[in-house]
Formats: structure tokens, C-alpha cells, sequence
């Protein structure tokens, strides 16, 4: 088919005017944290993806300048500039208008991450400054915004011209505006990551990615011909893989969709989901139809193979898919998702042709690939019967074994009962829980000490993690169970706590205390993250006590530094080693008080990162950690 070049001002639909972006701008980026930050990155880049995906783009570069800002730069049509029917440049519009793109004309997109039309204008909204060079019909044209607020002047509605070009591409360069964002600081991990993922999924893409903020930049290009099959063997680069990555593509309704998996011996699943090159967090119906599909057609197998006899039970499809590794990629017309950040993914038919195409492609591969088929079967058997194993430990460990919490003398319940006014500090140490016990403000704290280090759960069998006393407290002072491989028995809805905020030493200790528990979290009660109830209090590490004004509390170094350069008098340093060295008025003061406290909410980036990061630091293969630890050295702030 050939492809349509009419890419010009009639190309552009405007829904309606920008409004309220900078007000609320949780509502289009997600959020205003570093998450939120990076987000500005990927909508500019989705932008030129969809050109890619149009057949124009083949190259696109992003560079973190020292400046703290971005520029992604593309060698795509260029954005159109001709006079628009509103009389501006179609720049103009797209740039200072919501809902204004290319993107709701279908002869000019087939299919689009940016869907919702508002991602170039937000940017522009949400930054400092952003400014913009179009290379297309042998000019270049320059535009600048401030606050989204253009400053050149339109000759007849048109941009200035300040040279000629051969080339065509759209070149963006801004900085993130820090009245809007906490920080400004872009993550280089997290986009470099975001980037090779979008690579992965456009096997005839490259993206050059530079980093110029160190002292020597640092140069990264992503151009991976194997596509998602080699995305696949880049999720298990690191463990024992069972067979070569099994490779799926076809198309029903319209909808194009590309799958890839592969088993290893680790049985865990990590299944992602993509539309239109946008990573679905929260997965959606593509998913669905997926698992779904996968599922029915391995119990056919198991039943033809007699593996399952007459009178057995199915497979569950968590028993299938333990040990798969999957990339799910479809490619839709009119996609529809919940939120602008578009983490699931709503269209029904995506969930058909999905599982059609998933259907008749896998049969076709299985029939010819027995021993393929045999090692996902027996990864399968397995699983079921470490279910049904572990089905009955959890019987005995969890039902047989329950306790009153305040007859054990470790959890201080709170009077209240409605959970979204109650809040739970997890203690390390008998010392500091009495403490936490007697500052507390017992209508609606509650306090759990813990003894010691909990058990590092990446390394630990199902079996012993259950049987972990202070990780079975836990589990049963939150009231909404745990989810892991082989079943999920976790139910955010009986959670009795609006916030669960752990409360450690500031020191290395505390911070190796509060990480085992966040690993516990994140594998089994992944859900308390995602919809923000984890908090990490910040105790501080210093009280400063001047012969003359008011006594401080100091939480960090920096804050220190900034005190002794204002304090003009002299004045007493007290450094807390510890919890246990303050008294309960001074732990209310500094980290009980909502008032006066600080805390700090833990949040997801990226979970496909978050997922990796953590398997490394917290697994038992030291070469990948002893790696990391020694790349990211450089970021880490040192307490000395």
C-alpha cells in the first residue's frame, strides 16, 4: 500500500483550547514526581514513534543536556507549518492547543500512542521554555514558548524561517519548569530503559541516546533488528532459559498483534503488554485475551497428551504461564485507555483478536515443536503441585496458627477502625517501639516492632517466608493477605491501614532493614505500592541547639550545612545513631506529628526496571550486583 504524504495543516483536528494543564498536571502526566518528569520525555518521543510508524521515521536522538534540559530530535515529515483554517501555523496549534494533532486524522495515522492529542502541548505547558525547529520543504522554521506562551511574532500566521535544509525532522528542545515538577533532574536509567524498550518493539528504529550532565557524556544506541524476540532474550539474559523464544504475529479486525515468550526454570511470570508502542503497566485487554487464550489451548495439550487425566482438574493459568517470560504487541486503529497515561488498555476487541491470533499461531508452532510444548507441560505439572503444596501451608500457617495481635505483646493496635484514617509504623527494635508506643497518638497509630532484619525474600523458598514469624505478623496486622507465583490470596479492600510507614534508623542498618521490607512488599504485596499506602519516615540525624533562639531539628547533611551558614551565634550538635536515643516527645516532634513530620511515599517508576533492579540487588547471583553497585556508584549520597 502506498503511503499518504498529504501530511499538512487540513491534517490537523482541533478538539478544544488548552486549559488548566499547569493547574492540574497530575491529570496528564500522572503525577509531578520524577515519574511524571521522565513522562514529558517519552510523550515528545511517542510523538516521533508514530512517525516511524507512519513509514517516515527512522532515526530519532535524545540528548539530557547539561542544562538540565531535554532534546529529542527526529528525522521524520516534520511537524506541518503551513497556515491552518484557524489562521496560524499548524505548529502553532499543535503546541498551544489540547486535543489538536494529526493523531485524529486516520489517513495520516493508522495507529498512534499519543492518541489523546495533548502530549506536545502539555510539555510546552509544563515547561520553562521549549523550542522548536521544523526542517520540511527545503526550510527550516523556528518557534519559542515560555510557560506555554509563544514569544515570536507570526508573519500572516506563519513561523520564521531561519535557514534552508535538505532534510526534513522536527528537532524540541526543553527544560522542565521546577514550580511544577519536585524534581527536575531527569532519570538517565529510567529513560535509557523507556528508549531500548521502544527500540525492542520497532526492530527497524534507532535511537541515540546521549547524556552530556557528567563530566564525560555518556552515549548510548538502541537498533535491535530481532524485535521483541530480542527483548525476550534480554529479560532472561540472566537466568536458565527451557527452549529459543517462540515468535507470534498475525492480524484480525484491524488490529495488528506480535507476541513473544519464552520459559525458564525460575518460576515466576513477567508478562508486559504494549499498545501502539505504549508499555501497559496495568496490562488490559490485549492481556487478557493473551492469557486467556494460552491457557485453554495448553490444557487441550495437557488433556491429548494425557498429562490430565479424565477426572483432573485443569491447569490454573498461573500453573501455565510459571516460568514465562511474554511480550505482547498489538498494533490498534482507535485504542482506548484508562487514563492519559494510558496504563490498561479497554478495547474489547483487542481481547478477540488477541486470542485469535494467539490461538491458531501457537497451534500451528506446537504441533511442530513437541519438545517445546513438553517443557512448558512439565513446567506446568510442577507448578500445580507446588500449588497444591503450598495451598496446604498456607492453611496451616495462616489459618491453624492465627493470634490475637495484642496478646502477643507486639502490635499496638489504634482505637479506630475505619482504615482510611489509621496509619501502622513498622519499628525496628524493642527500644524504639516503647518509644513509638508512648509518643504515638493511640486514637489512630499503630505501632509493630520487628526484631532485627526480616528475611531478604528474593532468595528465600515460599515455604520459609511463611513461616518467618515477624513477616507472618505483618501479613496478619494488614489484614489483606499476600499474592505470589502460584496464586493470589491478596485483597486490597481489607487492608486496615491508610498508610503503612516504616520506621527504621538513619543509617545503614536502618536503610538495609527498610529495603528487605520493601522487597517483601513489592513481591507480595505488590498492590500496597502501587496505590501509594507504603511510607518510609524520615527521623532526622541531627538536633542543633543555638545558646540563643529556638532549638532545630536537622534531617539530612545538606540541611546542616544550610543551617551553619545562616546560624551566626554558636550552638550544640546532637547526632541520633538511633530511634532508641529519643525520648517520645522528641520522637512525636520529629516523626509521629503529621504536622510536623516528614515522609516520604514509595512509588513505582518503571516496573519493568524496579522488577530487574530488584532481582539484582536482592537475588543471589553477585556478579550483576557487584556490576551495579559499581556503575551507579556515582549517584549514591554518602553519609560519612
Amino acid at each position: 500500500m502506498a503511503k499518504k504524504n498529504t501530511y499538512n495543516a487540513e491534517s490537523i483536528s482541533v478538539l478544544e483550547g488548552l486549559e488548566a494543564v499547569r493547574k492540574r498536571p497530575g491529570m496528564y502526566i500522572g503525577s509531578v514526581s520524577r515519574k511524571g518528569l521522565n513522562h514529558l520525555i517519552y510523550e515528545i518521543v511517542d510523538n516521533a514513534v508514530d512517525e516511524h510508524l507512519a513509514g517516515f521515521c527512522s532515526f530519532i536522538q535524545v540528548t539530557l543536556e547539561a542544562d538540565g534540559s531535554c532534546t529529542v530530535k527526529d528525522n521524520g515529515r516534520g511537524i506541518p507549518v503551513d497556515l491552518h483554517e484557524k489562521g496560524v501555523s499548524a505548529e502553532r496549534l499543535v503546541f498551544t492547543t489540547l486535543h489538536a494533532g494529526g493523531k485524529f486524522d486516520d489517513s495520516v495515522y493508522k495507529t498512534s500512542g499519543g492518541l489523546h492529542g495533548v502530549g506536545s502541548s502539555v510539555v510546552n505547558a509544563l515547561s520553562v521554555y521549549l523550542d522548536i525547529q521544523v526542517s520540511r520543504d527545503g526550510f527550516i522554521h523556528h518557534d519559542h514558548y515560555e510557560r506555554g506562551i509563544p514569544t515570536l511574532e507570526l508573519n500572516q500566521g506563519l513561523l520564521p524561517v531561519i535557514g534552508k535544509t535538505k532534510e526534513t525532522g522536527t528537532c524540541i528542545n526543553f527544560l522542565p519548569d521546577p514550580e511544577i515538577f519536585e524534581k527536575t533532574r531527569f532519570s538517565a536509567t529510567e529513560v535509557k530503559s523507556r528508549l531500548h524498550e521502544t527500540a525492542y518493539l520497532n526492530p527497524e528504529l534507532t535511537i541515540l541516546f546521549e547524556d552530556r550532565r557528567g563530566e564525560s557524556p555518556e552515549v548510548s544506541e538502541f537498533h535491535e533488528p530481532e524485535g521483541i524476540v530480542g527483548f525476550i532474550r534480554d529479560l532472561n539474559k540472566n537466568t536458565e532459559v527451557l527452549h529459543e523464544p517462540v515468535y507470534l504475529k498475525g492480524e484480525n479486525e484491524g488490529i495488528t498483534v506480535e507476541a513473544a515468550f519464552q520459559f525458564t526454570n525460575e518460576f515466576r511470570e513477567n508478562v508486559l503488554g504494549f499498545c501502539n508502542n505504549i508499555y501497559n503497566a496495568e496490562g488490559g485487554t490485549h492481556l487478557t485475551g493473551f492469557k486467556t487464550t494460552f491457557t485453554s489451548v495448553m490444557n487441550n495439550y495437557a488433556r491429548e497428551l494425557g498429562i490430565l487425566k479424565e477426572k483432573d482438574p485443569n491447569f490454573t493459568g498461573t500453573d501455565i504461564r510459571n516460568g514465562m517470560t511474554a511480550v505482547v504487541s498489538i498494533k490498534h486503529p482507535a485504542p482506548r485507555f484508562e487514563g492519559q497515561t494510558k496504563t490498561k488498555l479497554d478495547n474489547q476487541d483487542a481481547s478477540r483478536a488477541t486470542g485469535k491470533v494467539v490461538g491458531e499461531q501457537i497451534v500451528l508452532y506446537l504441533d511442530r515443536n513437541l519438545e517445546t510444548l513438553k517443557s512448558i507441560l512439565s513446567c506446568a505439572e510442577k507448578a500445580a503441585k507446588i500449588r497444591k503444596t503450598e495451598e496446604r501451608a498456607k492453611t496451616n500457617l495462616l489459618t491453624k496458627q492465627k493470634y490475637s495481635f495484642d496478646s502477643n505483646g507486639k502490635l499496638a493496635n489504634c482505637e479506630k477502625k475505619d482504615p482510611s484514617q489509621c496509619e501502622i509504623f513498622i519499628v525496628e527494635g524493642d527500644s524504639a517501639g516503647g518509644s513509638a508506643k508512648t509518643a504515638r497518638d493511640r486514637n489512630y497509630q499503630a505501632i509493630l516492632p520487628i526484631r532485627g532484619k526480616i528475611l531478604n525474600v528474593e532468595k528465600a523458598t515460599i515455604d520459609k517466608v511463611l513461616a518467618n514469624a515477624e513477616i507472618k505478623t505483618m501479613i496478619n496486622a494488614f489484614g489483606c493477605g499476600f499474592s505470589e507465583g502460584y496464586g493470589n490470596d491478596f485483597d486490597i479492600t481489607k487492608l486496615r491501614y491508610d498508610k503503612i510507614i516504616i520506621m527504621a534508623d538513619a543509617d545503614v542498618d536502618g536503610a538495609h532493614i527498610s529495603t528487605l521490607l520493601l522487597t517483601l512488599f513489592y513481591r507480595f504485596m505488590p498492590e500496597l505500592i502501587y496505590e501509594g499506602h507504603v511510607y518510609i519516615a524520615m527521623p532526622p540525624l541531627y538536633k542543633a541547639m543555638p545558646k540563643k533562639g529556638k532549638e532545630e531539628y536537622l534531617y539530612d547533611d545538606k540541611a546542616l550545612e544550610r543551617y551553619r551558614k545562616r546560624q551566626k551565634g554558636p550552638f550544640t550538635l546532637q547526632r541520633y545513631k538511633g530511634l532508641g536515643e529519643m525520648d517520645a516527645q522528641q520522637l512525636w516532634e520529629t516523626t509521629l506529628n503529621p504536622d510536623t513530620r516528614m515522609l516520604k511515599r514509595v512509588e513505582i517508576e518503571d516496573a519493568r526496571l524496579a522488577s530487574s533492579v530488584t532481582e539484582i540487588l536482592m537475588g543471589s547471583q553477585v556478579p550483576p550486583r557487584k556490576a551495579f553497585i559499581y556503575e551507579h556508584a556515582k549517584d549514591a549520597e554518602l553519609d560519612i
